[in-house]
């Protein structure tokens, strides 16, 4: 039963389309025109809305921006629908609206149930809704790359689960082997720089510096180099205050303070005010007696010693050579050496932390090369089941001779030094295993791979075969197939219409085709169409029924869409294609 239903596009401004409705139907629908009439245009618009690259030279030459609308029925309860809401989406009725904007500058915008989100989030929704497959993707299932992603996909949990742990620990060895690396290629550098700093935090210890030394030393020579000028100052600003015992005349401030207090305090009880300036000035005489008395001790403990300046003045520049080189202040000095010598302990034990790096590294590569024999064992069971499901499936698209099988080898030279079940390999990303699908197209043909042996026709049927199969292990609700046809004819070309129509019965089938086998089999048939200005426009995309279908039939089989024998051969191939599903 399908759950999801793409029902309608709407495309306006794309390519060639001005403005056009495609409406699908739940099983299959097959989209034909003639050559450049827009057909791959349904294709690039679901690709838009499904998080496809953005491309200004989509937009239609003068119009501002290109718009494609999409309306899905979704089930409320499916992880697409889920993940919408959480992004903050409305579903009306089980129904899902999706857009794309695209700018004629290139700016792209994407709205989800109403609301504007991420053009990420279109492609997340993408992986539950809809697979879409083009010319594109036949190229990509030659690369050897994808042919294993096809056969981890097929595996499913099995291969999942030893993947995940694979990854981890492959992940952790390639960190490991940087560190390693690091240490071991660096060696000079590292010792050099361990030299350096043991010599410096040397020179430190031997000087002994204290926190604040150096401003105290700075101090103190000051005062040492101004002893005479200093001791000299006191002695006047002594004599100023309390008076010069040789000078018996000579006037001294304390002597004029007294006499103001003297004369105050006489009359003080008068005057409430005069009486507080009495007090005033009495507290300056005890001022002056005290500095005059701080004063005399300065004079007396100033000490011009020589021998202690030039002490001074060594210890500062040996503090000095500390702050040319190691920081501006002794302060900055000790910082230094702290961090220095946390920085020796780490490089003196780099030997300790290579032997703990290559034990930890061995370790990691004997548990890679069981994790990596884990796949290997998962994935060649799942390639003979793989390989059995895609060669019954090609029995039924004409190639009843063909036979598909999986080569898994693993590379590598003894130089490499890690096996897997014995022999040399290499590790990579996603194991140690090289994974290429095989086809024998005929009996006695070697199985050669199939970017070498099979023909456009044979591969487009291979790509068929290996979504069926895919479409019974994990399927998607909407499958879009871009002329998966091309250079398949004939009997061939009926068998993939059947195929297609079978699919159809349990997921939503869009085919955009050149074969009138192919449309024959269809539920819907829509074809687009050109109005004389080489534009499509809304009425551009019409359904075909009846009368109208047999007439695209026999044009797509003869390019008449009058000719007796295309009508004939066209009411044939419904009829066959009618009995045949």
């Amino acid at each position: 039963m399908v759950v999801h239903v793409l029902e309608e596009m709407r495309i306006r401004a794309l390519g060639v389309i001005d403005d056009a409705v495609v409406e699908l139907s739940p099983g299959f629908t097959a989209v034909t025109g003639e050559t450049g009439a827009g057909k791959t245009m349904v294709v690039t618009s679901l690709g838009l809305l499904l998080g496809g690259r953005a491309d200004a030279a989509l937009v239609r030459i003068g119009a501002k921006a290109a718009v494609v609308e999409g309306r899905l029925t979704v089930d409320a309860r499916s992880a697409a629908a889920v993940r919408a809401e959480e992004a903050g989406a409305e579903l009306e009725d089980g129904v899902l609206l999706i857009s794309r904007t695209v700018s004629a500058e290139g700016r792209s915008r994407a709205h989800v149930g109403g609301r504007s989100v991420p053009v990420g989030l279109l492609g997340e929704l993408a992986d539950d809704l809809v697979a879409v497959h083009g010319q594109t993707d036949q190229q990509g299932l030659l690369r050897p790359a994808r042919q294993r992603q096809a056969l981890d996909r097929y595996a499913g949990a099995a291969v999942a689960g030893p993947l995940e742990k694979y990854a981890g620990a492959y992940r952790r060895l390639r960190a490991v082997s940087a560190e390693l690396e690091e240490l071991t290629t660096r060696a000079r550098e590292r010792a050099q720089e361990a030299d350096l700093l043991r010599f410096g935090l040397e020179e430190v210890a031997a000087a002994e510096p204290r926190p604040g030394e150096d401003e105290e030393l700075a101090a103190e020579a000051e005062r040492l180099g101004h002893a005479e000028a200093l001791a000299s100052a006191a002695a006047v600003a002594h004599a100023a205050l309390a008076g010069n015992p040789e000078d018996p005349e000579g006037v001294d401030a304390a002597t004029l303070v007294g006499g103001a207090h003297r004369a105050v305090e006489a009359v003080r009880s008068h005057d409430q005010a005069l009486a507080g300036l009495a007090d005033r000035i009495g507290e300056v005489g005890i001022l002056l007696s005290d500095v005059a008395g701080d004063l005399a001790g300065y004079a007396d403990n100033l000490d011009a010693d020589p021998i202690r300046l030039a002490a001074v003045e060594e210890r500062r520049a040996a503090l000095t050579q500390l702050t040319r080189k190691y920081g501006e202040t002794i302060a900055d000095v000790l910082a230094w050496a702290e961090q220095g010598a946390a920085r020796l302990a780490e490089l003196d034990g780099d030997d300790d932390r290579i032997g703990e790096l290559t034990a930890e590294h061995d370790a990691l590569r004997a548990e890679l090369g069981e994790l990596a024999q884990a796949l290997t064992d998962a994935r060649t069971e799942a390639a003979g089941r793989f390989a059995e499901a895609v060669t019954a499936e090609l029995a039924s698209l004409a190639m009843p001779h063909a036979r598909v099988t999986f080569a898994i080898r693993q590379t590598g030279t003894e130089a490499d030094g890690i096996e897997v079940g014995g022999r040399p390999v290499v590790f990579g990303p996603h194991g140690a295993d090289e994974v290429e699908l095989l086809l024998a197209p005929h009996p006695g043909a070697p199985p050669r791979p199939i970017a070498k042996g099979a023909s456009g026709g044979e591969l487009s049927r291979v790509m068929l075969a290996v979504e069926v199969v895919f479409a019974g292990s994990d399927p998607v609700p909407t499958y879009l197939f871009d002329e998966v046809d091309a250079g398949v004819g004939g009997k061939a070309a009926v068998e993939v219409g059947r195929r297609l129509a079978k699919l159809a019965r349990s997921a939503q089938v869009v085919v955009v085709t050149h074969l009138p086998q192919v449309a024959a089999f269809a539920d819907r048939h829509l074809v687009v169409e050109k109005t004389n200005d080489g534009s499509v426009t809304r009425s551009g995309v019409k359904a075909m029924e009846g009368e109208d279908r047999v007439r695209e039939l026999s044009r797509m089989l003869a390019g008449q869409e009058d000719s007796e024998l295309a009508r004939a051969h066209a009411e044939e191939l419904l009829e066959a294609a009618r009995a045949g599903r």
